[in-house]
C-alpha cells in the first residue's frame, strides 16, 4: 500500500479530538493505538487510551484477553482496564456513561482521547448517538423467575412471534438477553433497539476512526497460534486463580472465550486439546462477526495489520495526515 507523504503541520493548533481505533481480534489495534499516542505526543498533542474491550474491563482476565501490562504501556494513560470484578455484571448502557465520562475528561485536560477495542455494540455506544430502551425492574424479575422455571425455549417463542428482526438478533440459548428484549418489548417499544442505528450520528464533533484489517488466509492461521500460546502463557494458572474470586458466580465473565474452556478443562469435561479446539472456533467466529459489524461504519481510515506489525512508527504520520 502507497502512502502519500504527510503534507501538515501536525503541531498547529486543534481542539481536542476522539480518535477510534476498530477492527477483529489479533489485527494489531493495540500496536496502532500505542504508536498513535506516541506520535501526537510528539506533536505536542497529548493523548490518552480508553479501553473499549468487554472483557478488559475485569480484574485478572489478563492473558485470555490480551491485556497490556501496566509495564507494556509505554507511560501512556489508559483507562477502563481492571475496573470490575469478575463477579460484577456488565452492560452497554454502563459502559457508555463511564467511557464518555472518561473522554470527556480527558478532552477537558486538553488532550485526545484514542477508544481502542474490537467489542462492537461498546464501540458503537460511544461513538454515535446511541440510545437505550427503558428498564422496568419488576417486569425483568418475573421475566428471569420464567427463565429459571421454564428455561430461554419458551420465552424465546415468545419474542419470535413479538419481533422477529430482534429475536433473528438474539442468541435463543442467551437467557438474559431473550429476557431484556421481552423487558423492552413489554414497556411499548417497538422493537429492542439495541444495534447500530442505520444512519448513525456520532456522538464527538471531532471523530476519526482508524479501522486494521488482515486478511482472513493470514488472520486465521495467527489467531489460532494466539490462543495455543494464552494456555502456554499460563491461561489455566489465571483462571484457577479467579476461581478463588468467584469468576463462576460471574454472570458475564464467565463466559468469555477462552475462560468459559478453560473453566470446562478444569472440570474435566472438556480436555484441554478440545478446550483450546473450541475457543480457536469461537474466537474465528467472533472475529468474522466482528468484521461485519465495523464494516458497515462510514468514514473508517482502513489500514493492513501487517503494516502495522511491521512499522508502526512509520505508519501513524500518515494515518495522522489523512
Amino acid at each position: 500500500m502507497t502512502l502519500p507523504r504527510p503534507r501538515r503541520d501536525l503541531r498547529e493548533p486543534t481542539l481536542p479530538r476522539l480518535w477510534a481505533v476498530v477492527g477483529a481480534t489479533g489485527t494489531g489495534k493495540t500496536a496502532l493505538s500505542l504508536g498513535l499516542a506516541e506520535a501526537l505526543a510528539a506533536a505536542d498533542r497529548r493523548a490518552e487510551i480508553v479501553n473499549a474491550d468487554a472483557m478488559q474491563l475485569y480484574r485478572g482476565m489478563d492473558i485470555g484477553t490480551a491485556k497490556l501490562s501496566e509495564g507494556e504501556r509505554r507511560g501512556i494513560p489508559h483507562h477502563l482496564l481492571d475496573v470490575l470484578a469478575v463477579t460484577e455484571e456488565t452492560a452497554v448502557a454502563w459502559y457508555q456513561d463511564a467511557a464518555r465520562r472518561a473522554i470527556a475528561d480527558i478532552n477537558g485536560r486538553g488532550a485526545d482521547a484514542i477508544l481502542v477495542g474490537g467489542s462492537g455494540l461498546y464501540v458503537s455506544s460511544v461513538l454515535y448517538d446511541f440510545r437505550f430502551p427503558p428498564t422496568d425492574v419488576e417486569l425483568r424479575a418475573a421475566l428471569e423467575a420464567e427463565l429459571i422455571e421454564h428455561g430461554p425455549g419458551v420465552l424465546y417463542t415468545r419474542l419470535l412471534a413479538a419481533d422477529p428482526v430482534t429475536a433473528a438478533r438474539v442468541d435463543p440459548r442467551n437467557g438474559r438477553r431473550v429476557v431484556r428484549a421481552l423487558e423492552v418489548l413489554a414497556q411499548g417499544e417497538a422493537t429492542h433497539g439495541a444495534a447500530l442505528p442505520s444512519e448513525p450520528v456520532e456522538w464527538h464533533e471531532r471523530t476519526r476512526i482508524i479501522g486494521t484489517q488482515v486478511a482472513r488466509d493470514r488472520l486465521v492461521p495467527q489467531l489460532d497460534a494466539r490462543v495455543e500460546q494464552m494456555w502456554s502463557d499460563g491461561l489455566i494458572d489465571e483462571v484457577r486463580a479467579l476461581q478463588k474470586s468467584g469468576l463462576e458466580a460471574g454472570v458475564t465473565a464467565r463466559r468469555a472465550i477462552g475462560y468459559a474452556q478453560a473453566l470446562a478443562e478444569l472440570a474435566g469435561t472438556s480436555t484441554r486439546n478440545e478446550a483450546i479446539a473450541e475457543t480457536q472456533a469461537l474466537t474465528r467466529r467472533y472475529a468474522r462477526r466482528q468484521v461485519s459489524w465495523f464494516r458497515r461504519y462510514a468514514g473508517v481510515r482502513w489500514v493492513d495489520g501487517a503494516e502495522v506489525k511491521a512499522d508502526t512508527a512509520g505508519l501513524v504520520p500518515h494515518i495522522l495526515d489523512a
